[in-house]
């Protein structure tokens, strides 16, 4: 079982998670990147780590642009690994875009 994290908290990760906002009990984050490929690729590197990590964003692809969704809904709302995924994820746009 993970703790919730406090609104602080959320605060403090959303600061060095650039491009991410919080919607509620999730944490979003839409990405355009150059081409429906480079998008497919994303999702592939994300995929990988999600798995890695037992934790699973929502994902909708719109042709070249991504939006991540991230909610530890175990939990009902977000834990450490919702940050910690969205650090990775953030890793996979920067290396595609």
């Amino acid at each position: 079982m993970a703790d919730l994290l406090s609104d602080d908290a959320v605060s403090t990760a959303l600061a060095d998670l650039p491009g991410w906002e919080r919607d509620g009990d999730s944490l979003v984050r839409t990405a355009t990147l150059p081409g429906f490929l480079d998008a497919i690729a994303v999702v592939d590197a994300v995929a990988r780590e999600a798995e890695a990590a037992d934790h699973h964003p929502d994902i909708d692809i719109r042709y070249d642009t991504l939006t991540f969704r991230l909610s530890t809904h175990s939990e009902g709302g977000l834990t450490a690994k919702d940050p910690d995924l969205a650090r990775k994820i953030s890793a996979a746009i920067d290396a595609q875009a």
